[in-house]
């Protein structure tokens, strides 16, 4: 398994040289420091780190200026950054994460326990990552299943319009609930077996678009 990437931002030497230590007893993890944030950008263009550890306050750039410079561009704006600090009362860290910060870790650190630290902020950025992504399908599915009722209200109920319904219900039966969208997730499961009713020849298709009506009154929209 390749290892994971992680740069690490910090003006102190000392502290550096500690995240290198601590993240290095980890065989999954691959290390590299950098001094400033200036560096930090050329080495992340040709490193392509999965993860960037970044001291808030330095000299030059400091941390918020650095992520705000990484999502400026598409190529390093999904990277996740965490920002390492002193200052992590809850203001401050709702002022990070608002900036757009994966999380953050708290100076002084346990050396010991880093690498869990920031194995759990890389699984907490999938998932954040993974939940974007539906979303998005969940957006898609919506048009897709708007105009499956379209054809149902013009008495279209075709074989493949049915197929297209059922396809739909039956992906965001089994996610939406995983993604904290239980509601969508129960409507889907009653819109999938309303058209398994329908295909056997003992359903009706009022039922199909009641069951549809519901689900798309459940679907928010973004």
């Amino acid at each position: 398994m390749n290892a994971l990437r992680v740069l690490h931002v910090d003006d102190e030497p000392d502290i550096r040289d500690l995240v290198e230590i601590s993240l290095g007893l980890d065989p999954g993890f691959a290390v590299r420091s950098c001094a400033s944030s200036e560096e930090a950008l050329t080495v992340v263009s040709e490193w392509s780190p999965h993860l960037i550890l970044i001291d808030v306050t330095m000299p030059g750039l400091d941390g918020p200026g650095m992520l705000a410079r990484l999502r400026a561009s598409p190529d390093t704006a999904p990277i996740p950054v965490v920002f390492m600090t002193a200052r992590a009362q809850t203001k401050e860290l709702e002022r990070f994460k608002a900036l757009g910060a994966a999380g953050v870790i708290a100076k002084p650190f346990d050396p010991m326990t880093l690498s869990e630290a920031v194995r759990g902020h890389l699984r907490a950025a999938k998932i954040k990552c993974l939940s974007h992504g539906f979303v998005r399908r969940l957006q898609s599915d919506t048009d897709k299943l708007a105009g499956c009722r379209s054809s149902l209200v013009q008495n279209r109920e075709s074989a493949a319009v049915l197929e297209n319904i059922k396809s739909c219900a039956h992906s965001l039966a089994g996610s939406a609930g995983i993604f904290g969208y239980a509601e969508v997730g129960r409507n889907a499961g009653e819109l999938e077996e309303a058209v398994i009713s329908k295909l056997d020849g003992t359903g009706e298709v009022a039922s199909i678009a009641a069951a549809l009506d519901r689900l798309l009154a459940t679907i928010p929209r973004h």
